[in-house]
């Protein structure tokens, strides 16, 4: 199966992109929702059989994945256990600074 990985944040999805076994794994950075839903209809398009989404899309987002891409394959999304809450928001505010 070919499969895609979206992660979101300061990136453009025409440059920001890499894959491996042939293409048959690829990772692709978004700036925003529009251009995950353009990515994603494209990949789905292009056969990609499942697209994963990094934990910034969060579930209502991921719904809008499935919606644009008419349910035809699966969308899967990231989160993290509650108890690392505290360390995420750390994490993503230390990266924010630099």
């Amino acid at each position: 199966m070919r499969f895609a990985f979206l992660i979101m944040g300061d990136f453009d999805s025409n440059i920001d992109k890499a894959a491996i076994h042939d293409g048959s794994a690829q990772i692709i950075g978004v700036s925003d929702m529009q251009q995950a839903i353009e990515e994603a209809r494209r990949l789905e398009k292009e056969g990609i059989g499942c697209i994963e989404l990094c934990g910034a899309f969060g579930e209502e987002n991921a719904r809008r994945i499935i919606e644009a891409t008419g349910n035809r394959i699966p969308i899967g999304h990231i989160v993290h256990l509650p108890e690392q809450d505290e360390i995420y928001r750390m994490a993503f505010a230390a990266d924010k600074q630099g």
